[in-house]
């Protein structure tokens, strides 16, 4: 099935007519040398399967800059989530199967026997690393968390045909409609009290604390999810509420200028500090700035979900992640070393954007390189040259983010923090989902056009 989505038949869909690709200066043989070596032996054979917990289940959550199993391992839900998904990714692309399929199952009987909430429903936030809650208020449960097991789950379930998997997410599905969904203004809420109930905002939160908002990352997970399932499991409502998050994302979270605003109000005003000074503006940089890696990341999520719903001639969707990729690349790519900076601000009466954050993380690397060969299938001829940009991009994961040394990625682009090759390889917000996935994406387009 996905298949379908990354041939060339995508181009024929969305805009009528194939076009001749402008020529590649890298040969796409030895793109994809590259790409399975990065994808196999420096990120794949150094995780697992060093990463599996075979004394308490599911998988370490710390790894250290030269893999080796760290000290601490409190399990969070969409780190063992994400571990699932990607063994059970990797179970279709090489001949090691079982291994990985039991790698998956491995993660998938600590989510089931440690993570789901018996009483209440519904998967903890955080649990020991022998699998006891840990429930501290506003960090019970989220829908964030419990996008990512249905997402893992459907997974899984397609990799192995487990049944048991298949209803953990269905399961999941419904407690998310009963207790996050909002009928009268849509989405989701994403926080969520240990009955799984929206906890409220009050004065007891802090400005900087997003607690009572909605917000964009967790409904474009769920949009990420709700796809997968759906291509597993296709209901009614589930095929409803995937089109509502794809609507919701498209034409309320996006904005015109083509990035998506972060956090809102319960009827998606959008929280915004633009009236602060700009020392506020700084300090709630959590809730309010330009994410270019979510906005690149959210036009292949929003054209998957198109996909998946059947929705032939999208060609709004399509202009609005276009419109998305374009706005990243103006605003938010490092022009000189390549790379996309971490966030942006347009400040009160500047109609430029300013670069507040210029780190680069690896999340945002991997998401860009995926997004740009997409954008390169889709518009081959574009003057914007996506192809080059995507070349560009890859020279920088290379150089700045791939570890040669002991493998993996690091969390930091190094032309910006240095210092970043010490750190932890895998913590509970690094695993190797975002970099496994963009890799796994490109190689399997390369070969389409291989072949």
């Amino acid at each position: 099935m996905k298949a379908i989505f990354y041939s060339l038949l995508s181009a024929v869909i969305f805009t009528g007519c194939v076009t001749t690709q402008k020529p590649e200066t890298i040969d796409n043989d030895v793109l994809l040398q590259e790409l399975e070596f990065a994808a196999k032996e420096q990120l794949i054979d150094k995780w697992y399967s060093l990463a599996l917990d075979y004394d308490d289940g599911g998988y370490f959550s710390q790894i250290t800059r030269d893999f080796k199993i760290g000290k601490k391992h409190d399990k969070m839900i969409v780190t063992q989530a994400r571990h699932i998904w990607t063994n059970a990714k990797a179970a279709g692309f090489y001949p090691e199967k079982q291994k990985y399929l039991d790698n998956a199952e491995h993660g998938f009987h600590f989510l089931r026997n440690k993570m789901w909430d018996p009483v209440h429903g519904g998967f903890y936030d955080f649990v020991t690393k022998e699998g006891e809650p840990i429930l501290q208020k506003g960090q019970e449960k989220t829908a964030y968390g419990n996008a990512f097991a249905i997402y893992a789950l459907a997974e899984y379930y397609r990799a192995s045909g487990n049944e048991e998997a298949l209803e953990l997410a269905r399961n999941t599905f419904y407690w998310l409609e009963a207790m996050a969904h909002d009928p009268e203004h849509k989405g989701y809420f994403n926080i969520l009290d240990l009955e799984g109930k929206p906890v409220e905002r009050t004065a007891e939160w802090p400005s900087t604390s997003d607690v009572g908002y909605k917000d964009q990352n967790s409904s474009i997970h769920l949009l990420e999810a709700f796809t997968t399932l759906y291509e597993v499991w296709p209901n009614e409502l589930l095929r409803e509420r995937l089109e509502e998050m794809l609507v919701l994302i498209r034409d309320t979270i996006t904005t015109e200028k083509g990035h998506m605003n972060l956090f809102f109000q319960p009827d998606w005003t959008a929280v915004s500090f633009k009236n602060r000074s700009k020392e506020e503006i700084q300090k709630h940089y959590y809730l309010d700035h330009v994410s270019f890696g979510h906005d690149v990341e959210t036009a292949y999520l929003m054209l998957e979900a198109s996909h998946a719903l059947g929705l032939k001639n999208d060609s709004l969707t399509l202009q609005k992640g276009e419109k998305m990729v374009d706005h990243a690349l103006k605003t938010g790519w490092d022009h000189e070393t390549g790379g996309f900076y971490d966030g942006g601000y347009y400040f009160k009466g500047e109609d430029q954007i300013s670069i507040v954050n210029n780190r680069k993380n690896w999340w945002a690397q991997a998401e860009g390189l995926n997004t740009l060969f997409i954008m390169n299938r889709y518009f081959p001829e574009d003057e914007r040259n996506y192809r080059q940009y995507f070349e560009q991009q890859w020279d920088y994961i290379q150089t700045y983010i791939i570890d040669d040394e002991y493998g993996g990625w690091y969390e930091w682009g190094l032309d910006q923090d240095p210092e970043a090759k010490d750190d932890l390889k895998g913590h509970i917000w690094k695993a190797s989902y975002h970099n496994f996935r963009a890799l796994q994406n490109v190689i399997e387009m390369l070969k389409q056009e291989t072949d």
